[in-house]
């Protein structure tokens, strides 16, 4: 298909009329309604939890300012580098591009920009403000809720200091994300860079043990970000109607058993699990999934002959209604892990003090529960049991939140917030998987973080809450779609899945410059003026200039309001309005 390339008036086809004269006779009086450029809202950047502003950033990377595209990103979400590996990217899913072939890579390039300034150090770019206010703010929590906020409190002038019980920050991002997604490296310089804007993190500081709440009341508001590091017990309940918990039922204590959290923590600290030769995950989420990618590519059995095909996960649903990221589902299978649907766990049989196998009961599937997936019912009469080295326990995980010394905050296992995360407790705060992120994602937290901290700066009295503007949203239907080519998604760069199998090496590899400007120039930019002169092209009145800056004018004395640059337009970035007479 042609596109069109036109960037002067001079290289636009014969006219049927003299330009000359066009511009000479005044006509605009014909006109009841008038174009006008209008930048609108794209739907990546509605489903962008953090809020990035992906078409701008999109536009400096098309034109290779790699920096100033960072430092846009860096306005919203403080850490890039690591939501460009780990992010389950729901922008994605409201690509436009979607209904015309595939959806845009958007975290690919995310990842992109922020290697691409891995050496880089944004301090002074980063800061809005010169003003260092007074009140001092604790953060309770180093994982991206609490990096998020204390970073965005530090650009807001304040000075914030992160209490984290760890011996080093980063919360789960450190403790529960595989190195072959997350390799600490890119951690550590977006923690530095956080860092350097004079947040301070103290390590080895656990609220309620070594640090007592009291010291906290220096502070002018606190922030509870406390990750959820604690494992949930798969309760009796969820399975035979009984009440006691997974650690407690016969066999939980069986040497072999691990939960999910316990596994990868472990590993993420240097340390080397003993596993056997069949290894059984229980779960459906990124945790189950996590543990048993980390299984395979640790286990050895008879010498140095991997595990490959001997880890198997085991989840009481199906596979659509599994809430792990699809593609590590995918990449699991790919590496060869198992997966047994419809089956719970019924209990653990051990011998001589070790696990060696589980009992298990097959399900059906029944309406939907209050997650809005079908209730897993379990069939009568179907138990049976299979054999098991090691069985690792990763259904879900909560914070820890018995440090807090209100205890009518919490309700269940999360602090209950308003929306603007307030407690209810005049300046303490909370957000994250500690209150509003459930599900634990990464970007939710972030988005927790940062809006927690413009909260804060409203609490202590230096800005005042905007209402906000009503988004103008771009629909797929809006696109001109004439002007883009049908074209394939770009794809991270993976390593063989025998070598990724054989090491924690990262698996997938940053796009090149060349796959990530051509997927740049795939994007619609909904919404979004680019300056590619399909407007000023097809004016039949010459209306439309362009200055020598490359921005557009309307001359209203020449412009009839056919509307054909606005129907014209790729992206959506214009309109016509009605026109306001002016009555003599």
């Amino acid at each position: 298909m042609t596109k069109y390339k036109f960037t002067t008036v001079e290289e636009m086809p014969p006219l049927a009329f003299s330009i000359e004269s066009t511009r000479k006779i005044p006509t605009g009086s014909w006109r009841h309604v008038r174009p006008i450029y209008k930048d609108k809202t794209s739907p990546c950047e509605v489903g962008c939890p953090a809020g990035e502003k992906i078409p701008v950033y999109f536009d400096l990377v098309r034109q290779k300012k790699y920096e100033e595209a960072w430092y846009k990103i860096l306005e919203d979400n403080p850490l890039p580098g690591v939501t460009g590996r780990v992010c389950y990217h729901p922008c994605e899913g409201q690509c436009n591009r979607t209904f015309y072939d595939e959806s845009v890579a958007i975290h690919n390039i995310e990842r992109f920009v922020a290697d691409k300034n891995f050496h880089n150090n944004p301090p002074e770019r980063i800061s809005v403000t010169d003003l260092l206010k007074s009140e001092k703010v604790a953060v309770i929590g180093s994982g991206p809720a609490g990096l998020s906020c204390a970073y965005q409190l530090a650009r807001k002038g304040y000075r914030a200091v992160i209490y984290e019980a760890g011996h080093e920050a980063g919360g789960m991002l450190r403790y529960g994300i595989p190195h072959y997604r997350l390799p600490k490296n890119i951690l550590d310089k977006e923690i530095g860079d956080i860092v350097s804007l004079g947040v301070q993190i103290k390590v080895d500081s656990r609220i309620g043990k070594n640090i007592p709440w009291g010291e906290l009341e220096k502070y002018d508001a606190v922030f509870v970000a406390v990750g959820a590091m604690r494992s949930k017990k798969m309760s009796e309940g969820q399975r035979l109607n009984s009440s006691r918990s997974f650690g407690e039922a016969e066999g939980g204590d069986l040497k072999g058993v691990y939960s999910g959290v316990e596994f990868l923590y472990e590993l993420n600290t240097g340390g080397s699990p003993q596993i056997g030769d069949k290894v059984l995950v229980v779960g459906g989420g990124n945790t189950a999934i996590d543990a048993a990618r980390s299984a395979l590519r640790l286990g050895k059995s008879e010498g140095s002959r991997p595990l490959s095909g001997k880890v198997t996960v085991l989840y009481r649903r199906t596979r659509a209604e599994m809430p792990a990221v699809p593609e590590e589902i995918e990449e699991a299978e790919k590496e060869g892990v198992k997966f047994e649907f419809l089956v719970a766990p019924v209990k653990i049989i051990g011998y001589r003090g070790k696990v060696s196998k589980i009992e298990l009961q097959r399900m059906k599937l029944g309406e939907p529960d209050a997650s809005g997936r079908r209730k897993p019912i379990p069939v009568v009469d179907s138990n049976f049991t299979i054999q098991a080295d090691t069985i690792i326990s990763a259904i879900g995980e909560e914070p820890d939140l018995s440090f807090l010394p209100y205890s009518f905050l919490k309700k269940g296992v999360r602090v209950f917030v308003d929306d603007d995360h307030s407690t209810g407790v005049p300046g303490i705060f909370a957000g994250g998987d500690a209150a509003t992120n459930p599900n634990g994602t990464v970007v939710n937290a972030i988005r927790a973080g940062k809006e927690a901290a413009a909260a804060i700066d409203e609490f202590l009295g230096w800005r005042t809450k905007m209402d906000g503007v009503k988004q103008q949203v771009v629909q797929s239907e809006e696109i001109n779609t004439f002007y883009f080519p049908h074209e394939k998604r770009a794809k991270f760069p993976r390593i063989s899945v025998e070598k990724s199998k054989a090491s924690f090496g990262e698996v997938n590899k940053t796009l090149s410059e060349e796959q990530a400007l051509a997927e740049v120039d795939r994007c619609f930019s909904c919404g979004t003026c680019l300056h590619c002169d399909v407007c000023m092209t097809f004016c039949p009145d010459v209306a439309i200039l362009k200055d020598e800056f490359g921005e557009y004018s309307i001359d209203y004395d020449h412009c009839k309001g056919c509307g054909i640059c606005v129907n014209e337009c790729p992206r959506e970035a214009m309109e016509l309005v009605e026109e306001e007479l002016q009555w003599a």
